[in-house]
């Protein structure tokens, strides 16, 4: 494209969730930023009514990208009135019906592709399957973004294509079994959503996935949110493994975002720097927009917190002191802030006086914290997470692993495991 006199016009379609959406805007950033001196590209969004203004005020320094929204579908079983974002959903049990309602999007998306100028390619999110069948009937190319590491997909190909926890005598969810192509690394069945593990699985979501799976085999490639030299053993396989489409590192996305205009700070940035000026290290917690923490795991976190006697910095949303009892906030007021609002992650991470993230490990977090040298406490909780902790504890080092009770994904972590690990955390500061 960089030797290209022709005009390109790239389409991105994300799926309604801030961890997919954050990523391809990034993405679209990046392509103008290639082509600033030679406007030989334009950028166009597609989204709904809900989700425009975040993305709107996101790309706020890229005013020439073009955001079109799609009118979301109403009446879904399940899913409240006005709800067009998982971070809405009242439980993500709820994920297959709302993802599987995207598709009465197919239409409206159709009528607005043929009023554009001829789209070069499009890139679009691995779970909104059916925008293949578009892409095909326009003669689109399509890349698809599922916002996974290279690691995550390879092993979970590996995991896969060996059948490692089809056998009948791998019943444990916690045994630890060595992964054939990657014989340094073992992994439990509990690391992995039923569909690699249990092929045979039948069910909604099982279904979902066979159908998404089916539309990345007919696109023209993946462009993952990652650099080759972090894990190019892990590229090479993905890239080797038979006909599947080629993968491209377009990351770390991360680092388009622009460097924060104006005086005005928000209430947290003013709390980092005071924490700055008194030279105490912050820990930061998030765990993102859709790992669900139940109340009893929500204080445990809270009372681990308390005892480590680390200064803390804690995204939620969630009202922490109304589940745990009054009192809480005045005992954490010196060293802790509970925030309930969203936050420019990269903001904080990027702080001085942040040393430490406790994270769910999603990859736009991950390699967040990677890309600004933040260790990691590794808290994975529920799809590739358990790939993307094994990766940053194992593979290159930079965090500690919080371990649940029972040793399976979804278990029980105690305050004392925390505020253990946190320790640890507080004498590498």
């Amino acid at each position: 494209m960089s030797v290209s006199t022709h005009h390109h016009h790239v389409v991105l379609f994300p799926y309604m969730s801030k961890g997919h959406i954050i990523p391809l805007l990034q993405f679209g950033r990046l392509l103008l930023r290639h082509h600033r001196k030679e406007p030989t590209i334009t950028v166009t969004v597609f989204t709904t009514p809900k989700n425009q203004p975040f993305i709107s005020d996101f790309l706020s320094d890229t005013p020439e990208i073009k955001v079109i929204s799609l009118p979301f579908p109403e009446n879904i079983t399940g899913i409240p009135p006005g709800v067009e974002n998982t971070e809405k959903l009242p439980s993500m049990s709820l994920f297959v019906p709302f993802t599987r309602a995207t598709k009465l999007l197919q239409p409206f998306f159709e009528e607005t592709l043929k009023t554009l100028p001829k789209v070069s390619f499009m890139v679009s999110d691995g779970f909104l399957w059916w925008t293949s069948e578009s892409a095909a009937k326009f003669n689109i190319p399509r890349f698809v973004s599922y916002g996974m590491n290279s690691y995550s997909a390879a092993v979970s190909i590996s995991v896969f294509k060996h059948e490692l926890f089809t056998e009948p005598e791998s019943k444990s969810d916690t045994e630890p079994v060595t992964v054939p192509d990657f014989p340094w690394i073992k992994v439990k069945k509990c690391d992995f959503d039923h569909g690699t593990t249990e092929p045979e699985e039948s069910g909604a979501a099982l279904e979902l996935s066979m159908d998404q799976i089916k539309s990345t085999t007919t696109s023209h490639g993946f462009l993952v949110n990652s650099f080759y030299e972090l894990e190019s053993a892990f590229v090479d396989y993905n890239n080797n493994s038979g006909d599947k489409p080629k993968s491209w590192c377009v990351g770390p996305l991360c680092l388009t975002d622009p460097p924060k205009q104006g005086s005005a700070k928000p209430a947290w940035i003013h709390w980092l720097d005071q924490k700055r000026e008194e030279g105490r290290p912050v820990l930061y917690v998030a765990f993102g927009t859709q790992a669900e923490i139940s109340n009893k795991q929500l204080m445990e976190l809270a009372f681990g917190l308390e005892d480590s006697k680390v200064n803390f910095l804690w995204v939620t949303r969630k009202d922490v002191e109304e589940i745990i009892g009054e009192g809480f906030n005045d005992r954490i007021r010196e060293s802790g802030m509970i925030v309930r609002d969203w936050v420019d992650q990269w903001e904080i991470l990027s702080h001085e006086s942040v040393k430490g993230f406790l994270s769910h490990c999603g990859w736009n977090s991950a390699q967040e914290s990677i890309c600004v040298g933040v260790p990691l406490l590794a808290w994975p909780m529920m799809a590739e997470q358990p790939l993307n902790a094994k990766m940053v504890v194992e593979e290159i080092k930079v965090g500690v692993r919080v371990e649940t009770e029972d040793g399976s994904v979804k278990g029980f972590v105690t305050r004392e495991e925390l505020s253990g690990k946190v320790s640890k955390y507080k004498n590498i500061c």
